[in-house]
């Protein structure tokens, strides 16, 4: 049992025995009285949990006997309650007040009273619980601003350097090689290279400040390209992929042409990496209504390669998606390949 909750039960005990001991010694000094008191008492170890359920059977205790526990339910009412916590609390004044008139108590208004004092002071303690749970939320977020601080810090230290170095390398194998082929590799190498900087420096702005770059109304050139130079440098490394595109390409603001970038290289980087070698579809409709992407490749041909994944790239493709307004759907289909769409509207403000 922890700490706070031996607290709370302690609380509920020291109540109970107060309320017992008022209703037992104040003006009622029958023994079914009595009875009836410490009962009333009893319940207000179920407040918490019950606070409804407890004005209820104290309502109905004090048609039949005033019970001083009444005077400390309106607390639990409206401090643990959800809704229609003054009705109750009005119910638990009435009933107090018909049962002390029955038994012909010289001063019946003062519990009314203190059951609206004990009603305000549940509100307060609700309230103050409130600021509490958002204060804690506010802690949490600011750790976690903290913490994708320092993993963009260690991010850009380690990855980039090792990037800057395949970019120089590639650079100087074609500045010293006489063979075309391998100058040509050096430059889609060297140029792979600039792209993964640019999406590493797009990366860190995200841990960093938490807000996605899409949302900028930079050219998608920075992030690889459009979609017919994507589907070219998977050409050029031997995937078959063919490109069908229809509507005015003119039609996507900024942000949603880099989302269509964003899905299409995420695709076919799972392609790459999971059915090398699958003949694939790429297939982008710009209609009045929204832009469609899908990208479809068939049963892969070849063993998946043995390359590093963490696993959240189609999560947060999703949520790429889902931050334009758009929709988003991947999974296998029914021969054995594999699908992702999208559904974006045309326009989102950069």
């Amino acid at each position: 049992m922890g700490r706070r909750r031996v607290l709370d039960t302690t609380v509920d005990v020291v109540l109970m025995l107060v309320a017992a001991v008022m209703g037992t010694v104040l003006e009622l000094p029958h023994l079914p009285s009595v009875a009836v008191q410490i009962l009333g008492a009893a319940t207000l170890l179920l407040r918490r949990r019950h606070p409804y359920g407890v004005a209820f059977v104290l309502a109905a205790l004090n048609v039949f006997v005033p019970v001083w526990a009444t005077v400390l339910a309106p607390y639990a009412v409206t401090a643990f309650g959800r809704r229609r916590t003054w009705a109750v609390v009005a119910l638990l004044a009435v009933t107090f007040l018909i049962g002390a008139r029955a038994w012909r108590i010289e001063d019946p208004f003062t519990a009314p009273v203190v059951i609206l004092c004990s009603a305000l002071l549940g509100l307060y303690a609700r309230a103050r619980a409130r600021l509490a749970g958002q204060e804690t939320l506010r802690a949490t977020e600011q750790a976690r601003a903290d913490e994708r601080v320092r993993l963009a810090g260690e991010m850009h230290d380690v990855v980039t350097h090792r990037i800057n170095l395949m970019v120089l390398q590639a650079g100087a194998l074609r500045t010293t090689t006489a063979d075309e082929t391998t100058r040509r590799a050096a430059d889609e190498l060297r140029e792979a290279g600039v792209q993964a900087l640019a999406e590493l420096r797009d990366l860190v702005g995200v841990l960093r400040d938490g807000h996605d770059p899409i949302r900028r109304a930079d050219d998608p050139g920075e992030l690889g390209g459009d979609v017919a130079a994507l589907v070219e440098q998977s050409r050029a490394v031997g995937l078959p992929v063919r490109l069908t595109a229809g509507g005015d390409e003119g039609r996507p603001s900024p942000a949603v042409r880099r989302t269509i970038v964003r899905v299409v290289q995420e695709a076919l980087t799972n392609v790459h990496k999971h059915a090398p070698g699958a003949a694939t579809a790429v297939t982008v409709g710009y209609q009045a209504e929204g832009i469609d992407v899908e990208v479809v490749n068939q049963r892969p041909t070849g063993r998946p390669r043995e390359l590093p994944a963490g696993g959240s790239g189609l999560t947060g493709l999703r949520y790429r998606v889902e931050m334009v307004g758009g929709s988003f759907d991947a999974g296998p289909t029914a021969d054995g390949g594999f699908r992702v769409s999208a559904r974006l509207p045309d326009y989102v403000p950069s």
